[in-house]
């Protein structure tokens, strides 16, 4: 246990890293994943775009979903989207950077996906078949002839080498080179995009806007970690309050078996470990200093849901000590500097 402790811990110290990897694994599976899934063009002219686009689309959205959901900060972004201001007003700039630091991780595993799709090309012959150039790669004398109905029943057959009849018209390997040319093109080059655009995004956006980068990946960091502190202080608590319930709850079944009352045991005990714990804090035989400290004066659950209440709806402004306000200097009021205290040492020669 204290192993799979030490891993959880080593997890959320290096979330960052641990989503990177999470992301990468994600991005490795989506490639197996398209290696085993048995692609079967329909090789109908109306059914075939659909197909190949569904293919081509749907898994990516399936599997960027999947990464926002495996974010545990997914959550926090949409706690800090809906709350109410309160006293603390929300910065768009930090919901946005939050937002995009999830979607560039989300991200990995569907461009994977695309990349691989096209760079196969069996996707992008199913769809554009339809579309081959007779004229240029076939018997261009034959197509005038041909009514388009027909024409493109015999091109949607091209990917399914067991049912195309149209060998007379145009070579089925001519149409299948050709199509997977082009597709894989279009892979390098939706690579190369991807690659570019996520140096852009990685590298040369922070030092446009340094200050702003700066401000917003800072506040970022401070609401998760604010959430997690606060997470922590609840958990504390809400254990030491159980302790002193159920330290009550004991004490009093035995003053009521001492007294002789055990017909009134239940309803006793029912009634003391309902009641406030405001005794149990002045008297220091019910728990340690440690527990007193944790319970933090909340000793009733009223005063506890109030506290969630107002901690949800009016969180407290990002100001240390409010005895004056803070400028926009960032220095308390118009008060002087304290005066700094002057040290001068002497050294003699000897």
């Amino acid at each position: 246990m204290d192993k799979f402790r030490m891993i959880f811990q080593f997890l959320q110290s290096n979330q960052e890293s641990f989503m990177n990897g999470i992301c990468g694994i994600m991005a490795l599976a989506s490639a197996q994943m398209y290696s085993a899934f048995d692609f079967n063009c329909p090789c109908l002219p109306g059914y075939n775009v659909v197909y190949s686009m569904g293919i081509l689309l749907t898994p990516p959205l399936v599997l960027f979903l999947l990464g926002l959901v495996m974010n545990n900060n997914i959550s926090m972004l949409a706690e800090e989207w809906k709350r109410p201001p309160g006293r603390r007003a929300k910065d768009p700039a930090v919901l946005r950077y939050m937002f995009c630091s999830m979607a560039q991780r989300a991200l990995i595993a569907p461009v994977v996906w695309v990349a691989v799709t096209l760079l196969d090309g069996k996707c992008f012959l199913c769809a554009f078949c339809t579309a081959v150039p007779v004229a240029t790669l076939g018997n261009g004398s034959l197509v005038p002839g041909l009514p388009a109905p027909e024409l493109a029943r015999l091109l949607a057959r091209v990917p399914c080498p067991e049912i195309y009849d149209g060998n007379w018209l145009l070579a089925r390997e001519v149409a299948v080179r050709y199509l997977r040319c082009i597709s894989q093109a279009l892979g390098w080059s939706f690579v190369l995009l991807t690659t570019l655009l996520a140096f852009v995004v990685r590298s040369v956006r922070p030092c446009f806007t340094q200050v702003a980068f700066l401000k917003s990946k800072y506040w970022s960091h401070y609401i998760d970690i604010e959430r997690k502190l606060f997470d922590e202080t609840c958990t504390e608590h809400a254990k030491a309050f159980a302790k002193v319930c159920i330290q009550q709850f004991f004490e009093a079944m035995n003053h009521d078996l001492e007294l002789g009352h055990t017909h009134g045991v239940l309803a006793t005990a029912s009634a003391t470990a309902t009641a406030t714990a405001t005794e149990a804090v002045q008297s220091p035989c019910d728990r340690t200093e440690e527990e007193r400290e944790k319970l933090r004066g909340i000793t009733d659950q009223g005063t506890m849901n109030r506290l969630l209440a107002s901690w949800h709806k009016c969180k407290p402004p990002l100001r240390v000590g409010q005895e004056a306000p803070l400028m926009s200097n960032g220095r308390a009021g118009s008060e002087p500097r304290p005066p700094r205290k002057e040290v001068a040492t002497y050294f003699s020669k000897v």
